[in-house]
């Protein structure tokens, strides 16, 4: 077995101490806010926002395009099933007229035969 240690609590605080200069250093050899990377790095990212902002508004435009022209599709979907409604309704008045005319025909016809018959 090891030696056991007696200095764990020591060690840790060092390695805390050493730690907390590594990161203020880190923090101290970042570049200022007004150097040109940092203006060229900020540039660029606005740079995608707005192409991000400028795809995201075409791509909403193409859809409500889109959605307008199903509407309009729509309409005249139904405008044409309207038209086709009303083109049969007029047909089956047409037929339902013909053939009452004819069934007057017959009728007189008969009523017509019968009277002949009744004056011999």
């Amino acid at each position: 077995m090891g030696q056991f240690r007696t200095n764990q609590l020591v060690d840790r605080l060092d390695a805390i101490a050493k730690a907390r200069q590594v990161t203020l250093a880190r923090f101290r050899a970042r570049p200022a806010a007004d150097d040109p990377v940092v203006l060229a790095r900020e540039a660029a990212r606005c740079a995608v926002v707005q192409a991000r902002d400028v795809r995201a508004t075409e791509r909403d435009a193409a859809r409500l395009a889109a959605e307008a022209e199903r509407a309009v599709e729509a309409q005249a979907a139904m405008a044409h099933a309207a038209a086709e409604l009303v083109r049969g309704a007029a047909e089956k008045a047409e037929r339902q007229a013909n053939l009452a005319a004819e069934q007057k025909a017959t009728r007189d016809a008969r009523f017509a035969a019968r009277k002949a018959r009744a004056r011999r």
